[in-house]
């Protein structure tokens, strides 16, 4: 699942069919990622979501699959003595369905999207790391939007440029939030789309007052409504899509074919405001050029064979280091892979 490098070490989320929760990677030599050690999921949980800065390992935990005595909440690690070595330290305790994904990129405060005791659905809670052996849920912030017969809505995650969070709303679009004192999340405005969608990512390109914002495909099949989009932010109370991005060849006929995620621009890894990379499950991974916002266009395209037994790639999440290597995970079977995209991404930086 979530995969995020931080110098020589590489941690990985696993999806909960595996029974596996976090794997740790010396990428040192990256034509060569070693195994180095791995933590299990406790039962009937998955721990499938990864952040990591100043010297702290965050880790979720989410019941999977109705699985009973799963744990609901937080683990924190240090990290900072061996970062091949993850100690916890610390841990936020939900309730309820726990904690779904986390974002943080150093600092007193991260936020996430979590399903708490008493929520019948997941929420965007913010976690206070003042003492991160004692994580503690500062705020949280959930959509009253009465829900259309036949949708869910369920909050992602968000992503912060300028004291604004861009939050991915499930089967309820884009939600801007005023997080200028984020323990006080405040609405700005909502962008829906025809027919709901899967909202996952809101990635702002803040020099260019754009967000490219993903919809997950989560069945199999086409990737019909879902879309990778290009919305104007100049005013984030009144955000406008500008552009659908094109879709990418599709080779695979079998599982999901669609888009999932993109990178994230974290603090220290690739960054831009112009080409983004986006991974489409049987569609591999695809950089888009956002030269022109209102009319993207495909950069590159990389689809990888099926794996050995599984009919498809699903192609599922992806980080993009500073020196231009991208590290992509495979949501079923398909395990990592490294792909060299400097001369493609770092040529017109």
């Amino acid at each position: 699942m979530q995969v995020i490098r931080e110098r020589d070490a590489l941690y990985v989320g696993h999806f909960g069919i595996s029974g596996m929760g976090t794997s740790v990677l010396d990428v040192s030599d990256p034509s060569a990622p070693r195994l180095v050690r791995q933590l299990r999921a406790p039962a009937g949980t998955h721990t499938h979501k990864v952040q990591v800065a100043d010297g702290l390992l965050l880790v979720n935990e989410e019941q999977f699959r109705g699985g009973s005595g799963h744990r609901a909440g937080m683990v924190v690690y240090d990290v900072s003595t061996n970062p091949f070595d993850p100690r916890a330290i610390g841990r936020l305790e939900t309730g309820g369905l726990g904690v779904h994904r986390i974002v943080w990129t150093g600092g007193r405060y991260a936020h996430a999207s979590a399903t708490p005791a008493g929520c019948a659905d997941r929420i965007w809670i913010v976690i206070d790391l003042a003492d991160p052996e004692r994580p503690v849920e500062a705020a949280r912030w959930s959509l009253d939007d009465p829900q259309p017969a036949g949708r869910r809505h369920a909050a992602h995650h968000a992503l912060v440029a300028a004291a604004v969070a861009y939050l991915g709303y499930g089967d309820a679009g884009m939600v801007v939030l005023d997080v200028s004192d984020i323990t006080r999340p405040r609405r700005l405005a909502r962008l829906d789309w025809p027919g709901g969608g899967d909202t996952h990512t809101c990635l702002p390109l803040p020099k260019r007052h754009l967000v490219v914002v993903t919809d997950e495909q989560v069945v199999d099949g086409e990737a019909e409504g879902r879309f990778v989009r290009v919305v104007d932010v100049a005013d984030p109370v009144a955000p406008r899509v500008l552009a659908v991005c094109p879709e990418p060849e599709r080779v695979h006929r079998e599982l999901r074919f669609g888009p999932h995620n993109l990178h994230e621009n974290r603090p220290g890894s690739f960054r831009s405001d112009r080409l983004v990379l986006a991974t489409y499950f049987s569609g591999g991974l695809v950089v888009y050029d956002l030269a022109d916002p209102a009319s993207p266009r495909i950069a590159a395209h990389w689809q990888p064979e099926p794996p050995r037994g599984q009919p498809a790639p699903q192609t599922n999440d992806l980080f993009v280091d500073a020196g231009g290597l991208v590290w992509l995970t495979d949501r079923i079977g398909g395990g990592l892979h490294v792909l060299d995209a400097s001369a493609v991404i770092l040529s017109d930086q």
